[in-house]
């Protein structure tokens, strides 16, 4: 705070001094909570036949020729896909968005490539990332219809847990899908998450607000 003269008075003095104190001390317990640096590449993470790696612009023709022949696998669902969804401009408005989220602790994607020879087959995201007394956050997940039901998602999703309780400190992971998508709650259950609740009309996929089951995985849950 200033006087008419424009010099910070002692009461500005102690206010900007309490509110730098504040910042810091955000800053001191987000770094606490995380040990993977925001100005860093996201590490490659290796699965069970899979490996899991941060979107880039190079991936953007094998991405899209994927999301395009999967479409009518997945649209059921996902949100509904903007018009210009699977062009070269959104997915480099995509892939920004990632870096962004990455850098500011809000989310972490990736792209799931077969081991064996590197092809794209799914994503995998952990979003929603809340600090505090939360260290939480949600998991997504989508995986390409040629290679559906193969267990791909299952070692991805097994891969993940361990990145996501060790190097981003989460302490929960939750998750949510559509009763009817029994592969998913499969999916859920065979990785060790625990069934918490039903909601109503949670997200709208498809154009649809639909109900969920509400999914979750604590650091100490045991194992599959």
């Amino acid at each position: 705070m200033t006087d008419d003269r424009g010099r910070t008075t002692e009461f500005g003095q102690r206010e900007a001094s309490v509110s730098v104190g504040r910042r810091l001390s955000s800053e001191i317990t987000m770094a606490f909570f995380r040990t993977v640096s925001l100005s860093e590449q996201m590490p490659a993470i290796a699965g069970d036949g899979v490996m899991l790696r941060a979107p880039q612009m190079s991936d953007y023709a094998e991405w899209a020729a994927l999301r395009e022949a999967s479409r009518d696998f997945l649209t059921p669902w996902e949100p509904t896909w903007p018009a210009d969804d699977l062009t070269r401009n959104s997915f480099r408005r995509r892939v920004k968005r990632y870096s962004e989220d990455q850098r500011g602790d809000l989310a972490y994607a990736f792209f799931v490539f077969r081991k064996q020879d590197n092809v794209l087959i799914g994503g995998l995201t952990l979003a929603n990332i809340r600090r505090g007394c939360a260290q939480a956050g949600s998991l997504g997940y989508w995986m390409g219809a040629p290679f559906a039901r193969r267990g791909h998602m299952t070692a991805a999703v097994n891969a993940i847990v361990p990145f996501a309780f060790g190097s981003l400190k989460l302490h929960r992971i939750e998750a949510a899908c559509i009763p009817d998508n029994v592969a998913s709650v499969r999916l859920l259950e065979k990785t060790g998450f625990k069934r918490e609740g039903f909601a109503r009309q949670y997200l709208c996929i498809d154009g649809i607000w639909q109900d969920h089951l509400l999914y979750a995985r604590l650091k100490d849950d045991p194992g599959p």
